[in-house]
């Protein structure tokens, strides 16, 4: 094996423990509240010193900030993955499985995002993620002015669309981590399907009075 050979091995596992350290922190950070795990706990899950973690990351905030990131990057790959013009319906259940699909992962990342989503020690990886959700609300909204030239969305601006999701998204994490519901939800499973269908159908313009058929019916 050539230098430049053992140099490529050397970064392809420097990337392997790096990616094998934010599995686990991920982890970590799911099992237990996120505030209490050290950069010590996860050296130690991982099986390597505390000093091994400072040289893949500056702060256990790089770390919440590559996990954002990367979960943000996984969904615009399913989107990007979908050709709008074919299954415009398949796209938006793919955003609400991706959402709703593991509750606890979209809480954590929810948390992580208030804690340091405007970081100003790390830039480049805030504005990484904001290019990525960015992008990811340009696809939504491609399949969003698609289904309102075509007539089966309501015909407001695609943003009101876009938060209505969010908010039922967010509405069903909720329900999901509170004491008083979880309890009551029997099958998460089903729950969460149905859910997801109301998702898909809400907004379809059958089902929602356009502002100015509000505002005629006022003034008559």
């Amino acid at each position: 094996m050539d230098g430049l050979e053992r140099a490529t091995q050397r970064v392809k596992e420097f990337r392997k423990r790096e990616q094998h350290i934010l599995n686990t922190a991920l982890q970590l950070f799911l099992d237990r509240d996120e505030e209490k795990v050290t950069v010590e706990m996860i050296a130690e899950a991982v099986g390597i010193g505390k000093g091994t973690i400072y040289k893949h990351f500056t702060s256990k905030n790089e770390i919440y900030l590559l996990l954002l990131v990367g979960y943000e990057e996984e969904l615009a790959h399913i989107l990007q993955s979908i050709d709008v013009s074919d299954d415009k319906e398949r796209l938006v259940r793919e955003y609400f499985k991706f959402r709703m699909s593991d509750p606890a992962k979209y809480a954590l990342f929810d948390r992580l995002e208030k804690k340091c989503s405007r970081d100003a020690s790390l830039p480049q990886l805030v504005e990484r993620l904001h290019k990525t959700r960015e992008s990811n609300v340009e696809q939504l909204e491609k399949v969003i002015c698609a289904r309102i030239k075509e007539g089966s969305l309501a015909d407001v601006p695609p943003h009101f669309h876009i938060a209505a999701a969010w908010a039922l998204v967010h509405g069903a994490v909720g329900l999901y981590s509170s004491d008083f519901y979880k309890d009551r939800i029997q099958d998460h499973d089903d729950f969460f399907q149905f859910l997801m269908e109301i998702g898909v159908r809400m907004g379809n313009r059958s089902r929602v009075r356009q502002p100015h058929e509000a505002e005629l019916e006022t003034q008559v």
